[in-house]
Protein backbone atom coordinates (compact mmCIF):
# COMPACT_ATOMS: atom_id res chain seq x y z
CA UNK A 1 0.00 0.00 0.00
CA UNK A 2 1.11 3.55 -0.64
CA UNK A 3 0.00 7.06 -1.33
CA UNK A 4 -1.64 7.41 -4.76
CA UNK A 5 -1.73 11.21 -4.93
CA UNK A 6 -2.93 14.23 -3.01
CA UNK A 7 -6.72 13.96 -2.77
CA UNK A 8 -7.04 17.69 -2.02
CA UNK A 9 -5.25 20.45 -0.20
CA UNK A 10 -7.51 22.73 1.85
CA UNK A 11 -7.09 26.33 2.94
CA UNK A 12 -9.40 28.81 4.55
CA UNK A 13 -11.12 31.55 2.57
CA UNK A 14 -12.94 34.73 3.56
CA UNK A 15 -15.74 34.32 1.02
CA UNK A 16 -16.44 31.09 -0.90
CA UNK A 17 -18.15 32.81 -3.85
CA UNK A 18 -15.37 35.37 -4.28
CA UNK A 19 -12.78 32.58 -4.07
CA UNK A 20 -14.53 30.44 -6.71
CA UNK A 21 -14.78 33.44 -9.03
CA UNK A 22 -11.06 34.25 -8.62
CA UNK A 23 -9.79 30.73 -9.29
CA UNK A 24 -12.36 29.99 -12.02
CA UNK A 25 -12.37 33.30 -13.88
CA UNK A 26 -8.71 34.34 -13.56
CA UNK A 27 -6.86 31.02 -13.32
CA UNK A 28 -9.22 28.87 -15.39
CA UNK A 29 -9.89 26.22 -12.73
CA UNK A 30 -13.14 24.28 -12.88
CA UNK A 31 -15.42 24.62 -9.84
CA UNK A 32 -16.02 20.95 -9.09
CA UNK A 33 -18.30 20.87 -6.08
CA UNK A 34 -19.34 22.39 -2.79
CA UNK A 35 -20.13 20.73 0.51
CA UNK A 36 -21.91 22.63 3.28
CA UNK A 37 -22.70 21.45 6.78
CA UNK A 38 -23.97 23.02 9.98
CA UNK A 39 -21.72 20.82 12.11
CA UNK A 40 -18.26 19.37 11.62
CA UNK A 41 -18.58 15.68 10.57
CA UNK A 42 -15.33 14.59 12.26
CA UNK A 43 -15.99 16.25 15.64
CA UNK A 44 -19.75 16.88 15.71
CA UNK A 45 -19.15 20.51 16.72
CA UNK A 46 -21.83 22.98 15.64
CA UNK A 47 -19.87 25.16 13.20
CA UNK A 48 -21.42 25.87 9.80
CA UNK A 49 -19.04 25.88 6.85
CA UNK A 50 -18.89 25.92 3.06
CA UNK A 51 -16.20 23.65 1.57
CA UNK A 52 -15.42 24.34 -2.11
CA UNK A 53 -13.30 22.24 -4.47
CA UNK A 54 -11.43 23.59 -7.50
CA UNK A 55 -9.84 21.42 -10.21
CA UNK A 56 -6.16 22.32 -10.45
CA UNK A 57 -5.58 19.84 -13.31
CA UNK A 58 -4.58 16.18 -13.61
CA UNK A 59 -6.58 15.08 -10.57
CA UNK A 60 -5.18 17.77 -8.28
CA UNK A 61 -7.81 19.52 -6.18
CA UNK A 62 -7.45 22.82 -4.36
CA UNK A 63 -10.14 23.26 -1.70
CA UNK A 64 -11.21 26.07 0.62
CA UNK A 65 -13.36 26.42 3.73
CA UNK A 66 -15.45 29.48 4.50
CA UNK A 67 -16.03 29.59 8.28
CA UNK A 68 -18.48 32.41 9.05
CA UNK A 69 -18.55 31.87 12.82
CA UNK A 70 -14.77 31.86 13.31
CA UNK A 71 -12.59 34.90 14.00
CA UNK A 72 -11.20 36.68 10.92
CA UNK A 73 -8.41 34.93 9.07
CA UNK A 74 -4.84 35.69 9.96
CA UNK A 75 -1.50 34.32 8.94
CA UNK A 76 1.47 32.82 10.77
CA UNK A 77 3.31 35.96 11.89
CA UNK A 78 6.50 33.98 12.57
CA UNK A 79 6.83 32.77 8.98
CA UNK A 80 7.81 35.14 6.15
CA UNK A 81 4.99 35.79 3.67
CA UNK A 82 6.97 34.26 0.77
CA UNK A 83 7.27 30.84 2.45
CA UNK A 84 3.67 29.62 2.61
CA UNK A 85 2.27 29.57 -0.90
CA UNK A 86 0.32 27.54 -3.41
CA UNK A 87 2.40 26.75 -6.52
CA UNK A 88 0.60 25.81 -9.73
CA UNK A 89 2.25 24.70 -12.96
CA UNK A 90 1.46 26.19 -16.36
CA UNK A 91 2.37 24.66 -19.72
CA UNK A 92 4.96 27.14 -21.02
CA UNK A 93 6.65 30.50 -20.63
CA UNK A 94 4.20 31.92 -23.18
CA UNK A 95 1.30 30.79 -20.99
CA UNK A 96 3.01 32.15 -17.88
CA UNK A 97 3.41 35.57 -19.49
CA UNK A 98 -0.19 35.52 -20.76
CA UNK A 99 -1.40 34.73 -17.23
CA UNK A 100 0.70 37.58 -15.86
CA UNK A 101 -0.92 39.98 -18.32
CA UNK A 102 -4.42 38.69 -17.52
CA UNK A 103 -3.85 39.13 -13.79
CA UNK A 104 -2.37 42.61 -14.20
CA UNK A 105 -5.29 43.57 -16.46
CA UNK A 106 -7.59 42.53 -13.59
CA UNK A 107 -5.74 44.91 -11.27
CA UNK A 108 -3.66 42.30 -9.44
CA UNK A 109 -0.06 43.09 -8.49
CA UNK A 110 2.25 40.43 -9.95
CA UNK A 111 5.91 39.87 -9.09
CA UNK A 112 8.18 38.26 -11.65
CA UNK A 113 8.97 36.29 -13.61
CA UNK A 114 11.62 35.05 -11.21
CA UNK A 115 14.26 32.68 -12.57
CA UNK A 116 14.73 29.54 -10.43
CA UNK A 117 16.96 27.87 -13.08
CA UNK A 118 14.72 24.79 -13.44
CA UNK A 119 11.53 26.90 -13.67
CA UNK A 120 10.40 30.51 -13.85
CA UNK A 121 7.60 31.86 -11.68
CA UNK A 122 5.26 34.75 -11.10
CA UNK A 123 3.77 35.53 -7.68
CA UNK A 124 0.58 37.26 -6.53
CA UNK A 125 -2.04 37.04 -3.79
CA UNK A 126 -5.56 35.63 -4.00
CA UNK A 127 -8.48 37.51 -2.38
CA UNK A 128 -7.84 35.61 0.89
CA UNK A 129 -4.22 36.72 1.21
CA UNK A 130 -2.77 33.35 0.11
CA UNK A 131 0.38 33.77 -1.96
CA UNK A 132 0.04 32.04 -5.33
CA UNK A 133 2.91 31.02 -7.60
CA UNK A 134 2.48 30.11 -11.25
CA UNK A 135 5.50 28.24 -12.60
CA UNK A 136 6.69 27.21 -16.06
CA UNK A 137 9.36 24.51 -16.25
CA UNK A 138 12.58 25.60 -17.96
CA UNK A 139 14.96 22.80 -16.91
CA UNK A 140 17.48 21.50 -19.38
CA UNK A 141 17.70 17.72 -19.84
CA UNK A 142 19.49 16.13 -16.89
CA UNK A 143 18.95 18.93 -14.38
CA UNK A 144 16.23 17.17 -12.38
CA UNK A 145 18.23 13.95 -12.37
CA UNK A 146 21.30 15.76 -11.05
CA UNK A 147 19.26 17.45 -8.32
CA UNK A 148 17.82 14.08 -7.34
CA UNK A 149 21.32 12.57 -7.29
CA UNK A 150 22.64 15.16 -4.82
CA UNK A 151 19.44 15.56 -2.74
CA UNK A 152 20.47 13.30 0.17
CA UNK A 153 23.94 14.86 0.40
CA UNK A 154 22.45 18.36 0.34
CA UNK A 155 19.96 17.49 3.07
CA UNK A 156 22.67 15.97 5.24
CA UNK A 157 24.94 19.00 4.84
CA UNK A 158 22.04 21.41 5.54
CA UNK A 159 21.15 19.41 8.65
CA UNK A 160 24.69 19.88 9.99
CA UNK A 161 25.44 23.47 8.91
CA UNK A 162 22.10 25.27 8.25
CA UNK A 163 23.86 26.91 5.28
CA UNK A 164 22.97 26.43 1.61
CA UNK A 165 24.97 23.49 0.21
CA UNK A 166 26.66 23.98 -3.16
CA UNK A 167 26.28 20.43 -4.52
CA UNK A 168 24.46 21.93 -7.51
CA UNK A 169 26.31 25.26 -7.73
CA UNK A 170 24.91 25.86 -11.23
CA UNK A 171 21.51 26.43 -9.55
CA UNK A 172 23.02 29.54 -7.94
CA UNK A 173 24.57 30.92 -11.13
CA UNK A 174 27.99 29.47 -10.24
CA UNK A 175 29.19 27.86 -13.43
CA UNK A 176 27.28 26.13 -16.19
CA UNK A 177 25.22 22.99 -15.89
CA UNK A 178 27.00 20.05 -17.52
CA UNK A 179 24.88 16.88 -17.62
CA UNK A 180 27.95 14.74 -18.38
CA UNK A 181 29.96 15.91 -15.36
CA UNK A 182 29.03 15.04 -11.79
CA UNK A 183 29.50 18.07 -9.56
CA UNK A 184 32.25 17.85 -6.96
CA UNK A 185 31.00 17.05 -3.50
Amino acid sequence: MGIKRIHHVAYRCRDAKETVEFYRDLLGMDFQLAIAENKVPSTGEPDPYMHIFMDAGQGNVLAFFELPNSPDMGRDQNTPQWVQHIALEVESMDELMAMKQKLEDAGIDVLGPTNHTIFKSIYFFDPNGHRIELAANTAEPGMHEELKRVAEDMLEEWSRTKKAPRHAAWMHGEGEFNPNKKEAQ
